[in-house]
This record gives C-alpha cells, structure tokens and sequence, in this order.
C-alpha cells in the first residue's frame, strides 16, 4: 500500500504477505501518519472496496470499520473517479515506481525483511533523490509540507470493529488513561515500549489488552471523577513463589530432571506472562504419555532450544506416533538359509517295506 504527500511527494509505502483486510488498511494508515509525523486535511484514495462500498451518487458509503475511523480520525475524503486519470496518476506513478525501482529484481527473504528494505530504500532513493517532475528532493520539500500536517496524539489501531488506542505502560505497571492511572498484572511492564491497546465499553469499562495477542489482560469501571488510581489488588500479588513451586514439581516428574530444569526455566524467560499456562500444558502432556515418549522430546526441544509448551507437545506426540508404529510392526519371518539347514544333524529313520508287509499280514491273519 502506497501514500504520498501531494505537494513535497513524499512516500510512504508497506507491504504484506496475505490479501488487505480493512484493518490492515487502518494500521497502515496509521504507521504513515506516525511516520509522517501528522496527517493531512485531506486524503485522495483510488477506488478501493475496503474503505467504500459505495458512491452512492457523490453520499459517499464507507465500509463500517472505516467510517469507524474517520470518526475518530476525523481527515476529509474525495475517492478518484474510474478511469479518471487526472485524479488518479500520481499514486498510480508512486505504485509503478515503488514496483520497478524497489520491487523489480529483488530477492524475498520474509515480509519483515521486505519492509525494511523499503524503508532504507525509500530513505534513500525514494524521497531521497530529485523528482523527476518538481525537479526537487522529496524529503527536503517535506521539512516544509509537514509544518501543515495535522498533528497525531494518540495512535489508532483497529480491533474487531472497535476503535481501541494504544497507550504506554508505566515501570509501576499502570496505564494513564484520562486522567487516571489503571494497573495491569505484574510483569506486564518490558521496558521504554511497552504498549497495550485500550478499548472503551459504553463509557462505563476500561478494557486493557495485549496489543499481540489481543488477549484481555485488565478490565476497570471509569471513575467519575479525575485524578485516581484504579487498582485491581489481584494485579499487586507476587505470583513468583507460586510459579516457582509449579515448576520444581513439574520437574520431579521427568527422569532427566537436569534436562527438565532447562526446559522450563528457558519457558519462564521466554514467556513469563504465560508460565501457568504453559506449566498446566506440559503438566498434561506428561501424565498421558510414555516416559520414553517424553525423554526423547524433552532431549530434542533442549537441544534445538525450543523453549515452548506447544513445541514439547507436538514433539512428544511425535515420537510417542513413532513408538506405536514400532510395536504395530508386522514380525518379519525369515526363512532357512543354507548354513543353518547344515546344521540340522538329525535323521529320520527308514523303515524296510517287509516290516510294513509282515503287519499288514499279521493283522489280515487276525
């Protein structure tokens, strides 16, 4: 998806491995004005099914998510006309630009690798260089053009069909929100970045998720008034001892306790905010399989280092697949070889036809 600033041209462009949601048109909208460092008045879009689904005689008809955002986003919108080559060249020359000059030719690795390519490429060559038609640097024509960009406070992001913005966690593990500080779970606070996405319930809840896996991770009633610390006590509880003893049980479990005791620590490093519910996961995963099973799984997620619940599981499912094959395994009959047939030493006897003959004459004469 591709932007550029009418006056300086400026661009911004991102790309993604898997068709556009409206959605993903929000983040990148987004990202572009975050990148920019505001937003325009006013957006020009060629038609595009994600953001309209309909003209509807010049009463322009968003699509519900997008009409969502411009609520909040509140930025003018004139849709180009088909076929209209007037309204529509200057994004359609970025676009074969971007194609030809960065696209063209170029090596893909993975999606992330491809964005940041094009970021340094749009550093540099893209606004970097004189356009061929104002016969100006893009980028030193925006240092002037962004003095008029709208400016942007909050970053949106789009969720569900709810319109959820992100804030900042505190060292404390509260969020600011409004005049008020909200606490999260301990442990939730990273660093400098870490973010969380907040949604609103009908004026009446504060909802605070997790911005990557949009789990819930905290939910408030709004105070009336401004100023307080809305705190759940649960939040505050040092659940460290309580991990610690989960984990020391877990490994009393396993033959390979040493093996074991890596196992989970490299979890609980990678995934602090998960360990009980990884610990619960392997828990299972030992009381219903084989100790063999579970010895060659835990000796290849610790080799490979694949600190992860899900990794040991499907691993001991592996190998507990194979170890059932084994045993179903038809038994091969093998047949006598010839140096085995030399060594069978023992004789039948041959008895003489008169000894058959006197029988079969003694019991006629009976």
């Amino acid at each position: 998806m591709c932007f550029v600033l009418s006056h300086s041209r400026f661009k911004y462009c991102e790309w993604q491995a898997r068709p556009f949601k409206t959605s993903d048109i929000i983040k990148i909208h987004e990202n572009a004005f975050e990148y920019w460092g505001g937003h325009p008045a006013e957006a020009v879009y060629d038609q595009d099914h994600l953001i309209l689904v309909s003209e509807n005689h010049g009463d322009l008809i968003y699509t519900k998510e997008f009409a969502a955002y411009l609520q909040k986003r509140k930025f003018k919108i004139r849709m180009c006309r088909k076929a209209d080559p007037e309204s529509k060249g200057k994004i359609e020359k970025v676009v074969d630009y971007v194609k030809e000059n960065f696209a063209s030719n170029r090596i893909f690795y993975n999606i992330d690798k491809w964005n940041e390519d094009c970021f340094k490429w749009l550093k540099r060559r893209g606004n970097g260089k004189i356009h061929s038609t104002t016969r100006k640097i893009p980028g030193e024509v925006f240092l002037e053009e962004k003095k008029y960009l709208q400016p942007v406070l909050e970053k949106i992001i789009s969720k569900t069909h709810i319109i959820s913005i992100t804030y900042q966690v505190r060292k404390d593990n509260t969020v600011p929100i409004q005049g008020n500080r909200y606490t999260v779970p301990r442990g939730t606070y990273k660093g400098p970045h870490t973010n969380v996405g907040v949604t609103k319930i009908e004026d009446q809840y504060i909802v605070i998720y997790d911005l990557d896996t949009e789990i819930e991770i905290a939910r408030h009633e709004i105070p009336q008034s401004k100023g307080n610390l809305v705190a759940n006590n649960h939040h505050r509880r040092d659940k460290s001892q309580k991990i610690k003893t989960m984990i020391e049980n877990i490994i009393k479990k396993f033959t390979d306790q040493d093996k074991a005791k890596v196992l989970l620590e490299g979890i609980h490093n990678e995934k602090p905010r998960y360990i009980r519910d990884q610990l619960m996961l392997i828990d299972s995963v030992i009381q219903s399989a084989s100790n063999s099973s579970i010895s060659k799984a835990l000796d290849y997620c610790v080799k490979n280092h694949l600190f992860s619940a899900v990794d040991f599981r499907d691993a001991v499912n592996h190998y507990s697949k194979i170890n059932v094959e084994s045993e179903n395994a038809p038994v091969e009959i093998k047949g006598i070889t010839e140096s085995a047939t030399s060594k069978i030493t023992g004789k039948v006897k041959v008895r003489s036809i008169s000894e058959y003959a006197d029988i079969m004459n003694g019991s006629n004469g009976g």
